[in-house]
């Protein structure tokens, strides 16, 4: 495998696995305080995307003003950061990773479909913003994933062809949206199994974290 020029993180379930937590506090708000009435698998099922577009698919577009769809994302992401607070810790073996890829000169971004509060939320806390020029969050997109156009801004923002990127991603939808940016990917296996991924033919690898072996290739 050639050494590729830049690396692109999903933050949730990628960088840190903490996609549990955003399921409980989804789960608690729309259930007891919209009154939604769904399980925890349906919650789930909708858990992708700008946490507005969460709400469109729930609800349907325009249910909610933007003022109160933002009173409502605050009061989500609060809940979650209070939950996981204690456990925020990066997957095991980025940490290295991250300090290999910044020795070798590969740029690195994020791309996520996550607001600025919760982004500054683990990049601060962990001590991590230095490794990444750039930032693409929900507030950058106009739509998030599968969407390419997380990616392919990162891309932009770090002045590399697309095919020169690797993204790391956990979920069906990133991996769609950096196929359709013309990048290939690595999937951690933090919350969907290998079978969800078949389909897409940008995949590089499966691993359940950064110590696995075989990113070795990525490297020269």
């Amino acid at each position: 495998m050639a050494k590729y020029k830049a690396f692109v993180f999903d933050l949730n379930g990628t960088m840190i696995d903490d996609m549990e937590y955003h399921s409980v506090a989804w789960f608690n708000i729309l259930n007891d305080e919209l009154k939604a009435g769904l399980t925890r698998y349906q919650v789930r099922s909708h858990m992708y995307g700008k946490n507005e577009e969460v709400l469109d698919r729930i609800f349907g577009k325009g249910h909610f003003t933007p003022a109160e769809v933002e009173a409502i994302s605050r009061k989500k992401e609060t809940s979650y950061q209070e939950a996981f607070r204690p456990h925020l810790r990066l997957i095991e073996g980025l940490s290295q990773l991250l300090e290999k890829a910044d020795r070798q000169g590969i740029l690195m971004a994020i791309g996520s479909a996550a607001i600025p509060f919760n982004i500054d939320f683990v990049l601060d806390n962990l001590g991590i913003r230095r490794y990444f020029r750039v930032i693409v969050s929900a507030n950058e997109v106009v739509v998030s994933k599968p969407d390419p156009e997380t990616f392919v801004k990162a891309a932009e923002g770090l002045g590399v062809d697309p095919a020169e990127c690797v993204v790391f991603e956990d979920a069906p939808k990133g991996v769609e949206a950096a196929l359709r940016a013309g990048m290939k990917s690595i999937v951690l296996t933090t919350m969907h199994d290998k079978g969800e991924f078949l389909s897409y033919p940008n995949v590089l690898g499966y691993i359940a974290d950064y110590r696995d072996p075989s990113l070795a290739k990525l490297f020269l």
